[in-house]
C-alpha cells in the first residue's frame, strides 16, 4: 500500500519536473530558415523540445526522418521511457543540425544567427 502511494506522488512528478526545467532553464528559441534550392521558409526550435517530451519517435516520424524515428522507438522501448526524457533537451539541436548540413540556411537576424552558431558550434 506505502508504494503504491509513492508511486502515485512520483509519476506526475516525472512529468512535471522536465516540463519546469524546460521553461525555465532550457528555454526554445524559433530560427527562420530559408531552403536554398526551393526557397521554402520554415520555423526550427532550439532548446527544450515540448513536442519530443510529449510525443517522443513521433515527432522525426512526421518530419519525414524515419529512420531516425525507428532507432527513437528502439532507444525509447529499451530504456523504458527514459531516452524520451532526455532526448527532449537534445532532439531540437539535433534535429536544427541536420537541416542546416542538408541545404537548410538560417534566414534570420544576425544576432539569432550568432545565437545558432554558438549554440550548434561552441568551439567555432
Amino acid at each position: 500500500m506505502a508504494t503504491f502511494i509513492v508511486w502515485n506522488w512520483m509519476i506526475p512528478l516525472l512529468y512535471v519536473f522536465p516540463a519546469i526545467l524546460g521553461i525555465f532553464v532550457f528555454r526554445q528559441r524559433p530560427v527562420r530558415l530559408r531552403n536554398t534550392a526551393g526557397g521554402v521558409v520554415k520555423v526550427g526550435r532550439l532548446g527544450w523540445s515540448w513536442t519530443y517530451f510529449y510525443f517522443g519517435f513521433w515527432v522525426p516520424l512526421f518530419r519525414s526522418e524515419i529512420g531516425i524515428a525507428a532507432l527513437h522507438l528502439l532507444f525509447t522501448i529499451v530504456t523504458f521511457g527514459l531516452f524520451q526524457l532526455v532526448w527532449s533537451f537534445l532532439y531540437n539541436k539535433q534535429h536544427m543540425t541536420r537541416l542546416l548540413t542538408s541545404g537548410w540556411e538560417i534566414d534570420d537576424s544576425d544576432e539569432v544567427e550568432q545565437f545558432v552558431r554558438r549554440k550548434l558550434m561552441p568551439n567555432g
